[in-house]
This record gives structure tokens, sequence and C-alpha cells, in this order.
């Protein structure tokens, strides 16, 4: 039976769909605008596509009915905190509407340890939302996305770096490709994986080791410099809690025993994504 995957337009989303389109599962995906560009480019995948806003129980419930399951991902960036419980408080009611088989909501790992990370705090009750409700669900939580790092591709071209961690702190992190594999294999073996909560990293490199990993692919030196994280608080208060967090404290992954869990998932380490992706040259100058 069809998977439905809302903000299958999205990074994770599209990594979900990728990946279970590529297991021959027919896929609903649920955007907000079937017309919009990036939304009609799924359709040649074979993509059913259904409108429905993430706030819309209504709309969501219909886009559940007629499926095997659901991934859902909700946000905070786009329209706020509140906005992003208001999400996941939708998803929830429509799945129940629905009477959904098996809803997996994404979450980010380390949102149970009451981090009071803001963006973190939402999707812990997001959680307790999901638990409260008794639906057969599992709850999928990623670190840090390798693709971060894409989000400063000018600092690249000036050969640098940059994160609020020191150089030799480790941060647990994932390829959304990998995050794909796992929840179509959730998805695949529900009975194995409902009521589980599955943190979700392939690697833990420390940044100075980033940095040469993107240099090497990118064709030139690139130096980590750790920034201030009075800096990051000033400027954005919610990031900088995230930061002191992995600083201090960090994600938890059981690395072995969840790659041992998903032997079909490849693990993409962090220099092998890097070396794959599309980097500007650094100028020769820059660091002069």
């Amino acid at each position: 039976m069809r998977i439905a995957v809302l903000g299958a337009t999205g990074g994770q989303g599209g990594a979900v769909l990728t990946a279970l389109r590529e297991a021959g599962r027919p896929v609903r995906a649920v955007v907000r605008d079937p017309a919009a560009p990036r939304a009609q480019a799924l359709a040649p995948a074979g993509a059913e596509l259904v409108a429905a806003d993430l706030t819309d129980a209504d709309a969501l419930g219909a886009a559940f009915e007629g499926v095997a399951g659901a991934f859902a991902v909700t946000t905070p960036f786009e329209a706020g905190l509140a906005a992003e419980e208001q999400q996941g408080a939708a998803i929830v009611e429509a799945a129940a509407r629905a009477s959904l088989p098996h809803l997996v909501m994404a979450s980010v790992a380390g949102a149970d340890r009451h981090t009071g990370i803001p963006h973190f705090e939402t999707k812990a009750r997001i959680e307790q939302v999901l638990a409260a409700s008794g639906l057969p669900a599992t709850v999928v939580a990623p670190t840090y996305f390798y693709d971060n790092a894409l989000g400063e591709l000018q600092e690249v071209a000036e050969g640098q770096m940059k994160m609020a961690l020191p150089p030799d702190t480790p941060l647990q992190q994932v390829a959304r490709r990998d995050l794909g594999l796992v929840v179509a294999a959730i998805l695949d073996d529900p009975a194995r994986w409902l009521g589980a909560r599955v943190e979700v990293a392939g690697d833990d490199p420390t940044p100075a080791p980033m940095a040469r990993a993107i240099g090497r692919a990118a064709g030139g030196p690139v130096v980590y410099e750790q920034v201030p994280l009075e800096e990051v608080l000033r400027s954005s208060p919610g990031m900088g809690a995230m930061y002191d967090y992995l600083t201090r404290v960090g994600y938890q992954v059981d690395l072995p025993a969840l790659h041992a869990a998903f032997p079909r998932v490849p693990w993409t380490s962090f220099a092998v994504w890097a070396a794959a992706q599309s980097w500007p040259t650094p100028r020769p100058d820059a660091l002069r």
C-alpha cells in the first residue's frame, strides 16, 4: 500500500520519498502547493501529489486515508515555535481520524533530555502529544545534518568553515539519504518499530577534520574557525543554546548499536559525503 510523505519537497521528506521510491513503494507526496515547481518535479518519479497544509487536520486526514503508513516532519523555521506545535497537533489529530496504521514522526536527537533548546523543546512536546494519543507510531530523531555545511558556501570560497564548537569536539551527524533509508526500513517493518524512539547518526567527526575534508573536495585549503558562543547567543539565542548544549553534552547516539540495527544503510561518513558535494574552490589568496 501507498505511504504518505509530508514535507515531500523538503530535505527530510525528500530523502524519505526517494528511499521509498527506490524500494518500490508507491508514495503519496503531501505538499502545500501541488502546482509549485518543486512539487511538480516529484510527479515524473511516480509520486501522487496531494495538497495539505501541516496545520490543517481535515486536509491531512484526507491525505492519510487509504495509506499503510506516513512520515511526518514539523518545522519551526518558517512560522515559529508555536506554529510547529500546531503542526504536530494537527498531524496527530489527522492520523487518529484516519486510523492511520503507522505514523513515523520526525523529531530531533536529544529532544527527550530536557535540553532547554527552544526548537528541541517544541519537538519534545509534540512527542508527548503523540505518546498520549496512543497511535501506532515510531519517533525518528536525527542529529545534526551534514547538509548544514552547505549553508555557508561563501565561507568555503574564502577558505574557512565556521561553527560555534571547539575544534576537537565530536559532533554526531547524518546524511539525509541515510535518514531516508532508515525511515523506509522502519515503514517496511512496522511491527518491529512500533513504540520505538530511534535516534539517528552516521558519523561523529570533529570540526577541524570536517574542514579538511571540505578542502580536499573543494580543491583548496579550508581551515576551521571557532565562532565565539557569545556571538551566536546575541544573534540567535535558540541556536546559541543548541551550540552550548552540543559543546557541553552533545548528542548521545549509540552508533554501533544503531548501525547494527540497520545493516542495509551505508552509513555515509562525513568525508565521503563531503567528497560527493559541489563546493566553490577556495581562492588562492583567501587565507593570506
